[in-house]
């Protein structure tokens, strides 16, 4: 069974940084990409960062660049997202997915996890 599992969300300051982790298991990094999507309340789903198959390349979304990175531990089956010089409009719930050919469409992603909630807030 393919399980991805999303851990690292909390409550921060502004400025303030987090990192998340994505397990997964019952699949190969080497097969599949994975991207990391939020959606906060009254807001559309929306891609922030994908990483590659085999973790070859790397994309983010322009309101997280320069202060988000993606990285991929094919060994411990994990990939994580970084997050730095968190803002408010960082609040959302943070959510992992699988992939073999990894877009900004949420649509093309074979496995999601559960979420995990950022909150940025004085």
């Amino acid at each position: 069974q393919v399980q991805l599992v999303e851990s690292g969300g909390g409550l921060v300051q502004p400025g303030g940084s987090l990192e998340l982790s994505c397990v997964i298991s019952g699949l190969s990094l080497d097969d599949y990409g994975i991207g990391w999507f939020r959606q906060a309340p009254g807001r559309e789903r929306e891609a922030v960062s994908v990483i590659t198959r085999g973790g070859g390349l790397t994309y983010y979304r322009d309101p997280v660049k320069g202060r988000f990175t993606i990285t991929m531990d094919k060994f411990k089956n994990t990939v994580y997202l970084q997050m730095n010089s968190l803002r408010l409009t960082d609040t959302a719930n943070y959510t992992c997915a699988a992939g073999r050919l990894p877009t900004w469409t949420p649509g093309v992603y074979n496995y999601w996890g559960q979420g995990t909630q950022v909150t940025v807030s004085s």
